[in-house]
């Protein structure tokens, strides 16, 4: 098991070493099958299977299938949102897949027990629409949480809810709906303990991702 995980890892750093001399596009590939690789055997290990060495093998084909690319459209929008949201609490990054993310307080997101858009939120969410506009070949990802406060029967709903405001803002400014998907998961991913008011709201957010697949 631990053998498996620790193949999948050195695996992982051969690709990014050999990923100096690749294209763009096989970069993506390479990337993704070695993050994919990774996460299966840790997932096979996990799961007590013994099957962490077949896990890797089937994370690294996933991976390796849904690659994304880091285009300069990715990287200008990735510089366009981090200029509109200086000093707002608004979290912009690469993440190791090349997909752009973006991590949104409720401060600025979303009023407690609200899915209506604050007008702090409009303005990040008009330059995000226009860098989408000019860029059609990526695909967007919402996915809205709260806290712990409240049952999983208002909470879920909530963040469902939040992840469709966002959607169809967006929509309203010229994005294709077909380009962007939703998914709510209320109370169940907290990035901070729900035991403390700060905590509780930075675990009210709304992540979007956005990614350029290969060719």
């Amino acid at each position: 098991m631990r053998k498996a995980i620790a193949i999948s890892c050195l695996s992982l750093a051969v690709v990014a070493t050999g990923c100096a001399d690749m294209s763009q596009t096989q970069r993506g590939t390479a990337t993704g099958a070695g993050v994919g690789a990774v996460g299966g055997a840790v997932i096979g290990a996990m799961t007590g299977s013994g099957h962490a060495g077949k896990g890797a093998a089937i994370g690294a084909a996933a991976g390796a299938l849904g690659g994304y690319i880091w285009s300069q459209h990715m990287e200008k929008q990735k510089q366009e949102m981090e200029a509109v949201t200086q000093g707002t609490g608004v979290g912009v990054t690469q993440t190791a897949d090349n997909q752009l993310k973006l991590d949104i307080p409720s401060d600025i997101s979303f009023a407690t027990n609200r899915a209506d858009i604050q007008p702090n939120f409009r303005a990040i969410l008009d330059r995000f629409a226009e860098g989408l506009r000019n860029n059609p070949a990526a695909e967007v990802r919402i996915v809205g949480h709260t806290d712990s406060t409240g049952s999983d029967a208002i909470n879920d709903p909530l963040s469902r809810d939040r992840a469709a405001s966002t959607r169809n803002y967006l929509v309203d400014r010229g994005v294709d709906g077909r380009r962007i998907q939703t998914e709510g998961r209320g109370s169940r991913e907290p990035i901070a303990s729900n035991a403390t008011a700060d905590g509780r709201a930075r675990n009210r957010r709304v992540e979007i991702y956005v990614g350029e697949r290969q060719g």
